[in-house]
């Protein structure tokens, strides 16, 4: 890279024996580490490639609307190229996953419009593949019951400090929070507060318990929102 005087330059040598070349921006502040992606379509920004420090590895995120869709490691920076190409030219998330030798997508799935119904949908994809690669049993448990549920599916799903929570909107800052649940590690109950970090309401030794809890704390205004407004069932 320092020989080609900035990542993006690096880049765009990558993609020439590929017999390609990429929409990148020399990023001014930190031209050897950081490279930014221009997409043609309107939704997708605040994409780029950042070289690590002390170890010969690449990182590439892609967002849209505001949302994180794309976003992986990779040793090899020969496998950048045709990622960076199909994100800038507007190819389909599969289609992408195709081309990327090394795992790269979120689980989200890209919402144009933005309408909230799919990107509740969309957060809970995320939210199940997140839980399925995290190591954490009672975690990933505490995921999949909370989407078996219909009534919190229709939520949108959001952690902070790895308990759960849900909104009525996608849309930050979240309303007050009703329930936020934290998932034992090993041995140990599941907890049950308001907010994350308020006084523990409830000890429970299954998922399944404390998830019915969570449907029993909805308020009354909330579910009838979210009937209102039902959310995918997938």
């Amino acid at each position: 890279m320092a020989g080609h005087g900035s990542l993006a330059a690096a880049l765009q040598a990558a993609a020439a024996d590929q017999g390609m070349s990429l929409p990148l921006s020399v990023a001014p502040s930190d031209p050897l580490r950081h490279a930014t992606i221009t997409s043609v379509v309107p939704h997708r920004h605040s994409s780029y490639i950042a070289a690590w420090h002390h170890e010969r590895n690449w990182a590439i995120w892609g967002s849209s609307n505001n949302r994180l869709m794309i976003c992986g490691n990779t040793k090899d920076i020969r496998a950048l190229p045709q990622v960076i190409r199909g994100w800038a030219e507007g190819a389909s998330l599969d289609e992408i996953r195709q081309a990327a030798t090394f795992d790269l997508l979120t689980g989200r799935f890209e919402v144009p419009d933005n309408n909230p119904a799919d990107v509740i949908a969309s957060e809970w994809q995320w939210l199940l593949k997140d839980a399925d690669h995290a190591d954490w049993p009672q975690y990933q448990v505490l995921i999949q019951s909370a989407h078996a549920e219909p009534k919190l599916r229709r939520l949108y799903p959001f952690t902070s400090h790895w308990a759960l929570s849900f909104s009525n909107t996608p849309d930050y800052p979240f309303p007050p929070p009703f329930v936020s649940i934290d998932s034992p590690r090993g041995s140990g109950d599941y907890t049950i507060r308001e907010w994350w970090n308020g006084p523990a309401l409830h000890h429970v030794t299954t998922a399944a318990e404390a998830i019915a809890i969570a449907v029993g704390r909805i308020p009354g205004d909330l579910l009838q929102t979210s009937s209102e407004n039902p959310g995918q069932a997938s």
